[in-house]
């Protein structure tokens, strides 16, 4: 026999709350709200019955039909348009037997969600999507797909959501702290706010829709969540440039001290030299291509030299500027880079260099020379094989270029987007790698993917500090450069807005 706790009437009480972090101070009948980086709420003429209102749900929870309690008909009006006004710093929040279970907050502007009448035998799970964190001293639950935040403020609430690792019923989760009716108010607002999925259950196991959503089957929870996350719409962190060490710790340098080791000078152009025989950067553009090929010589030292001088040298530094919203020194280099951080280091794993030992190698950018940081062969072969891996075996690369990001020379400067900041650093230094070798006609090849814990052993790196984020390939050119896909004659062709010109800029090319 299945014995069933049931709540006692009245036992469950919605209630509304100021958010977690929310300021509450008043000067008379004026009344300031204030939460970290968001805009703050000023009001005025508030009367004390409105302030005192005001003063609970900064402390506490307040059950919802109790906010009114004491107010003449005037505050009433006037307490409606406060807390339409002042919605984004509400919470809204469950209680049983008085004591706060959750809370649900909203992360951006949002329409209030709906709470799901879930029945005690229907099958709930959290989504695939769901995160389980701590968050200023509470456990919380966050998703990318809506614009909410649980806030799980008991024990038994917290028990509730961790269980539903695995489906679950209001039922089985049921317990002498927390009764079956009671669970199945927390999972109607975990499943009303986006948290949790409602199943069915047949003959077989539990069914949920999201299984059959095309679109969401093919996001990868870390994919989505950093999306949501780094990008404004969605996320209540602080964001963008707001310098939260200033003070405290000492930004990196722009420039990372050089590794031990004799440099290996390399050759510099003449700006002249260059401009008497490159390409136009039409023809460098339309040309460009992705070569897995090499030629049967290799790149040679000079080669390489230009190549690096012209695509990552660094031109000079200065800073700090505390007037100009700068209080770090930055540098300047050929390709562009947010907030003149330039956080990105080049390592070098060489195969065959005319003029050059194989080995890893890091590229000083300052002194434009190598230095050998790694010359196991077996480290050096295993970066190799990876590299050619990643093209599906197609390349045995001359040179694997490996960029890596000094991570803190963003995040001193950026909250929320530092990560994805250094990502689109990576990709403007990959086109600017593809243009420069095209113009000097040599094989190029952009990698998408890479080991960064092999890197970070072969680089003698700290992970936390500066790890690989990006690999490219670089060689001499074959003696035939591949054929454009326009020119294959392929039977699904399907020309689109002057194919040609790519054809037609070939003979310009080195």
């Amino acid at each position: 026999m299945t014995t069933v706790n049931v709540t006692p009437r009245g036992s469950l009480t919605e209630a509304t709350a100021l958010r977690q972090g929310v300021l509450c101070e008043h000067r008379d009948s004026t009344v300031l709200l204030s939460l970290r980086n968001q805009t703050g709420y000023r009001l005025r003429g508030v009367t004390p019955g409105i302030l005192g209102v005001l003063e609970r749900l900064s402390r506490h929870a307040v059950p919802t039909d109790e906010l009114a309690a004491g107010l003449d008909a005037y505050q009433e009006r006037q307490l409606t348009r406060v807390l339409e006004r002042i919605s984004p710093f509400l919470a809204r929040s469950l209680m049983y037997r008085g004591a706060e279970l959750m809370a649900v907050e909203a992360t951006a502007p949002a329409e209030p969600y709906d709470v799901v009448d879930v029945p005690t035998d229907t099958p709930v799970r959290l989504s695939k999507f769901a995160l389980l964190r701590r968050r200023e001293g509470a456990l919380v639950v966050e998703t990318p797909l809506t614009a909410y935040r649980c806030v799980l403020r008991s024990a038994e609430a917290a028990s509730v959501a961790s269980a539903l690792g695995e489906t679950a019923t209001a039922l089985e989760l049921a317990s002498a702290e927390l009764p079956a009716e009671a669970v199945a108010a927390v999972l109607g607002h975990l499943v009303g706010a986006g948290f949790a999925d409602l199943g069915t259950r047949g003959d077989g196991p539990a069914v949920f829709a999201a299984d059959d959503d095309e679109v969401l089957r093919q996001w990868d929870f870390h994919d989505l969540y950093f999306h949501s996350r780094s990008r404004l719409g969605r996320t209540d962190e602080p964001y963008g440039g707001r310098f939260p060490y200033i003070g405290s710790i000492e930004p990196l340098p722009p420039v990372k001290p050089a590794p031990p080791g004799e440099p290996i000078p390399l050759f510099r152009p003449q700006l002249t030299d260059v401009l008497a025989k490159d390409p136009s950067l039409l023809a460098v553009m339309e040309g460009r291509q992705s070569i897995r090929s090499y030629g049967e010589r290799p790149i040679d030292a000079e080669q390489l030299g230009e190549f690096l001088y012209r695509a990552a040298r660094v031109r000079g530094t200065y800073g700090p500027r505390p007037d100009q919203k700068m209080p770090y020194a930055g540098s300047t280099r050929p390709y562009p880079c947010g907030g003149a951080a330039y956080e990105l280091e080049l390592y070098l794993t060489i195969r065959r260099c005319d003029g050059i030992e194989p080995g890893i190698y890091h590229y000083d950018a300052q002194d434009h020379c190598l230095r050998l940081v790694n010359a196991d062969p077996g480290l050096r072969q295993n970066l190799l094989d990876l590299g050619s891996l990643s093209t599906g075996g197609e390349a045995v690369p001359d040179v694997l270029i490996t960029m890596t990001s000094r991570f803190q020379r963003l995040s001193w400067k950026y909250q929320s987007i530092a990560y994805a900041v250094t990502l689109k650093h990576v990709g403007v230094l990959y086109q600017t790698l593809y243009l420069v070798a095209t113009a000097m006609g040599l094989a190029a090849c952009g990698l998408g993917s890479g080991n960064s814990e092999l890197a970070e052993r072969a680089f003698g790196l700290d992970p936390l500090k500066e790890s690989a984020i990006g690999e490219f390939l670089l060689g001499s050119a074959p003696q035939t450069r591949p054929l454009e896909e326009s020119a294959r004659h392929a039977t699904d062709w399907r020309p689109g807005n002057d194919p040609q010109w790519q054809q037609e800029v070939r003979h310009l090319l080195p």
